[in-house]
């Protein structure tokens, strides 16, 4: 059978989405092509535009237009809390609890020694220099309930009271998060809850 080239490397992009295999991935393709033409078209443009003008905040790490992001910037922050997370979606899931507003720091990923991602991979030296400037006073270490957020959580903690002041208060979410639950799956309730019960690391 004839092999189309450029449709095999459309399928190939499209498997770089979490939870698409290869028979999702080509149906995906042949509904682009097929049904959606401009739409696929308007997605290349936007993933492209995003590309080209997203980068890194100075500050937190997540995903931002300018060098400092808005929410970094923002004089109504609580500048003494900032909360840890994995990925810049667990850090809107906490927002959208509203009882939370201090800053964050955004790690882009957990450890997992089985991937290949060890600690030393998630740039954890960016953090503790933040904390070095001396406004933080509590570090709430809101990682996943996971095997590899727990892992992520206690390389953190053994970094911060290694090197950070004895006065900084490092705190972990409650357990109303599920053992195994992800922040990006668990509800806004929970979380608001998890944060006000949150427990000091080591306590």
């Amino acid at each position: 059978m004839m092999t189309l080239h450029s449709f095999a490397e459309l399928i190939e992009a499209l498997r770089v989405l979490p939870g698409v295999g290869p028979k999702s991935a080509q149906r995906m393709a042949y509904h682009l092509l097929q049904h959606e033409r401009p739409a696929a078209a308007r997605l290349v443009r936007a993933l492209h535009n995003a590309l080209e003008t997203l980068s890194h905040c100075l500050r937190c790490n997540a995903f931002s237009e300018t060098e400092v992001c808005a929410r970094c910037a923002s004089g109504k922050r609580d500048g003494t809390q900032l909360c840890v997370v994995e990925t810049p979606v667990d850090m809107n899931r906490l927002e959208e609890t509203q009882a939370y507003h201090g800053l964050y720091y955004v790690l882009m990923g957990r450890a997992s020694p089985l991937d290949g991602i060890p600690p030393q991979s998630l740039g954890v030296e960016k953090l503790l220099a933040r904390i070095h400037e001396g406004e933080v006073t509590e570090v709430i270490l809101a990682t996943n309930y996971t095997n590899e957020g727990e892992a992520t959580a206690h390389y953190i903690a053994a970094q911060l009271a290694a090197s950070a002041p004895p006065e900084l208060k490092v705190s972990r979410l409650a357990r109303g998060v599920p053992v195994g639950g992800e922040l990006e799956f668990t509800a806004p309730g929970t979380l608001a809850q998890a944060l006000r019960e949150r427990r000091p690391v080591g306590g």
